[in-house]
């Protein structure tokens, strides 16, 4: 079995194990094409993304970076995702190197996940940038690093220094694991560089948001009017702790704390306990962020973002948010970089087959997912309809939400 069909059927395999809907309608692999061809770059689809939009307003918020560490970068993958006998873990690796078309030769992989990222940004209109997330390890209830229990690593000095070197095109968040006892003093320095967020996977990296021990944080992050991107609902793609970590609900505390929070894909994915006593049984979480977003004391603090609501195991969510025009200024977009690159996680067709997607738009989108994940998924979301309703242009001009009051 050469390697493709490997992948291929552990992909499968895994997706089962995991309740994770792939579609292999488009293939298995990215093709990573480089080089927009100029009947693409003018194609109406994409100038139409584009229309009304101001570029230098349009900042991606949800971009991952990863790397062996092989630049003397920090960057760290959990070796057991290096297995073939650890088959989830090696499989969703090998997707995420596909996605982002890096080079695995021996010394390469940091550097050609950062040039290729650059290529895309360079190939958007000017003024697009992106925001890079670092990643903390999990901890302890001490707060001291686990890295048996970590899946992946980024330093936040790696993600700093990408922004510092390319202005143009990054911005960066750091993320801070709480019960780490420097906590405050590396949230200082975070913002110093000049740190546009802070990033959490509470999951998978043991935090929870609901307890006292997370006041001191959530104070000064308040005073900070920096703001707190929190992944919510299940998480498919990193796992760890437990995913009552993820109900959205634990984020009351940071919200009545006047935290300005960004919940993570709409928390899109699976449910938890109702700890409001509302209901005896489990909700969906995207019903859980809901309910926070209709409290009239978060309208001025709670956001989500539309990060990866195109996968076929989140696509349910794009019709009601389509058609909350209440919400639309609270929306920022994201494309979960590189996750959008990952062919099976997307079915296009049945974005079509759900009236979502106009027919005609799945053979230019289809191309530009090999060429340019960042256009293929801005140009995506730009183009989803439902009853003549689309996503507002404020959700896409997102680089106001980030600039901190004096």
């Amino acid at each position: 079995m050469n390697r493709r069909h490997f992948l291929g059927a552990a992909g499968a395999a895994s997706a089962l194990a995991s309740g994770c809907d792939l579609s292999f309608r488009d293939g298995v692999f990215n093709d990573c094409r480089a080089d927009l061809p100029t009947d693409l770059r003018d194609h109406p689809l994409v100038r139409a993304a584009w229309r009304g939009l101001d570029a230098a307003k349009v900042w991606d918020t949800h971009c991952h970076v990863f790397g062996s560490g092989d630049s003397g970068s920090g960057l760290w993958f959990n070796p057991r995702m290096e297995s073939i006998w650890q088959p989830r873990g090696y499989v969703q690796r090998e997707f995420y190197i596909n996605a982002s078309c890096v080079d695995y030769s021996t010394g390469k992989v940091d550097n050609s996940f950062v040039a290729r990222l650059l290529e895309q940004c360079r190939a958007m209109a000017p003024g697009f940038q992106v925001l890079l997330f670092g990643f903390d390890w999990a901890r302890d209830d001490a707060g001291a690093p686990m890295q048996e229990r970590s899946t992946f690593h980024v330093p936040d000095d790696y993600v700093a220094g990408l922004a510092q070197r390319y202005p143009a095109h990054f911005e960066w968040a750091a993320s801070i694991h709480p019960y780490d006892p420097r906590a405050l003093d590396r949230l200082d320095a975070a913002v110093a560089r000049g740190a546009r967020a802070i990033k959490w996977l509470p999951s998978a990296q043991n935090i929870d948001p609901a307890i006292a021990r997370c006041d001191a944080f959530f104070a000064k992050l308040a005073a900070l009017r920096l703001p707190l991107i929190t992944h919510a609902g299940d998480e498919q793609a990193v796992h760890g702790f437990g995913e009552h970590l993820g109900n959205p609900l634990r984020l009351r505390r940071a919200l009545d704390a006047g935290v300005r929070v960004v919940v993570a894909h709409c928390a899109s994915l699976g449910h938890n306990e109702d700890s409001d006593g509302k209901s005896s049984t489990p909700l969906s979480n995207f019903d859980l962020f809901a309910r926070l977003m209709e409290e009239p004391r978060y309208r001025g603090n709670l956001f989500g973002d539309i990060a990866a609501i195109t996968q076929s195991n989140r696509m349910s969510v794009i019709a009601p948010l389509l058609d909350r025009r209440d919400w639309q200024q609270r929306l920022l977009n994201g494309s979960d970089y590189p996750l959008p690159g990952v062919v099976p996680l997307i079915n296009l067709r049945a974005l079509a087959e759900l009236k979502l997607l106009d027919p005609a738009a799945l053979e230019p989108l289809r191309r530009l997912r090999d060429i340019n994940v960042l256009l293929f998924d801005f140009v995506l979301k730009r183009s989803l309809t439902m009853n003549g309703k689309s996503f507002a242009g404020t959700v896409f001009e997102t680089a106001p939400f980030f600039k901190r009051a004096p």
